[in-house]
């Protein structure tokens, strides 16, 4: 019986975090092999699942369609979404939407290093949905405790996860920064809370 290649688990990631993720490898020379980015907190990722406020979309393609959409997570940092002809459902959502609007985007990190040196981190999606508040306020939630799960195997110095010890060698990054960073989520969607509660 052929086995059947699974997905790979699109992790729930923020977008400062995702936007710092500058380092890709593959883990064989298999030209097919899955391209992952190594996350400061010591995780790969081929696929990510990010849900967030859109706040523009704009084709910026020149030839043809090719959506660029910005989604912002709680923190107020963004995520670049691109959508063209190879992702037509995507692209589709992108000219569509009217921002601002939930959306929770399924898809595949992508580095792009600029003439400058400078490596940028965007997400090529597979899916994009509307959503409404009880699914992006969940979102947040279950990201700020994987997070939190990864800097805990972080800063436990796992010598045996080889993608802690990755982390570790590939960047230079205070880890601080990313529980600072799950703190102001979960405030801002207790302030949200308060706020409605109060309307």
């Amino acid at each position: 019986m052929a086995s059947t290649p699974t997905r790979e688990v699109a992790r729930r990631v923020f977008a400062r975090e995702f936007n710092d993720a500058t380092y890709t490898f593959k883990e064989s020379d298999d030209e097919r092999a899955p391209v992952y980015v190594l996350l400061p907190t010591g995780q790969r990722a081929n696929r990510i699942f990010v849900v967030g406020t859109l706040t523009e979309t704009e084709d910026v393609g020149e030839d043809s369609e090719y959506w660029q959409g910005r989604v912002v997570d709680p923190n107020g940092d963004t995520f670049f979404t691109y959508a063209g002809q190879y992702q037509p459902d995507a692209a589709s959502m992108l000219r569509e939407l009217e921002p601002p609007a939930y959306v929770a985007v399924v898809g595949k990190p992508r580095t792009y290093e600029t003439d400058e040196g400078e490596v940028n981190v965007s997400v090529r999606p597979e899916s994009i949905n509307e959503v409404g508040d009880s699914e992006r306020d969940r979102w947040v939630v279950e990201t700020a405790e994987r997070t939190i799960e990864r800097i805990q195997a972080f800063e436990g110095d796992d010598t045996a996860d080889e993608y802690v010890e990755m982390a570790h060698e590939q960047y230079d990054l205070p880890v601080e920064n990313y529980k600072r960073m799950v703190e102001d989520a979960l405030e801002s969607l207790e302030g949200e809370q308060a706020e409605a509660s109060a309307d």
